[in-house]
């Protein structure tokens, strides 16, 4: 009997959330009145899962827990995503800062560049001879570019060992300033003069 009980009790596992407690009892052949005292009381209702009899019965009822929210951070929390916010915004300060700094030195580079070029096809198509050492200031709208020009006559020989005159070497330098250090650049190139 107890075995068929045992089986019976397996099979309804899965039913009996819906049988209410005085259901579950008559099944096992247990009457309500064989159940005695505070303690089987408190085991039968709450082992019933009949939800109807648990608030009717007035003798025992499991107290609701109260669950909080956790609805605020900490403060350390809120302190590490400030940290870590304020890290973020000074690398992206640094990093607009060197593109700002990368595009000013290439717009300083391509203008003394078109100088430089504009100032040796200017000496090629000049008749004459270059002047041996002239100095321009050139404004620029951004800064002040110092443009040293150098003119000297460059012996040359040819395979045969005969030699060349009129030949000039010409160098040009170019000289400014950017965020107080001092920039340069250098360019050479021949002429021809009789």
């Amino acid at each position: 009997m107890r075995l068929v009980r045992n089986r019976l009790a397996e099979d309804q596992e899965h039913t009996l959330p819906s049988l209410c407690a005085k259901q579950a009892l008559s099944l096992f052949h247990f009457s309500p009145e064989s159940v005695r005292g505070w303690a089987h009381r408190q085991e039968y209702l709450s082992s019933s899962l009949c939800l109807e009899e648990r608030k009717s019965s007035k003798v025992w009822r499991r107290p609701q827990r109260v669950h909080f929210k956790r609805s605020a951070f900490a403060l350390t929390e809120v302190m590490l995503g400030v940290l870590i916010f304020s890290i973020g915004i000074i690398a992206l300060g640094r990093t607009v800062s060197n593109c700002v700094n990368a595009s000013a030195l290439s717009a300083d580079d391509a203008r003394v560049r078109q100088i430089l070029a504009n100032r040796m096809v200017e000496i090629e198509t000049t008749p004459g001879r270059p002047d041996q050492s002239k100095e321009f200031k050139i404004d620029t709208g951004f800064n002040i570019v110092k443009l040293v020009q150098k003119a000297t006559p460059q012996e040359m020989n040819e395979e045969d060992g005969t030699e060349l005159t009129g030949i000039i070497r010409v160098t040009l330098t170019a000289n400014w300033t950017r965020g107080g250090a001092d920039q340069s650049k250098q360019i050479a190139f021949y002429v021809y003069r009789l």
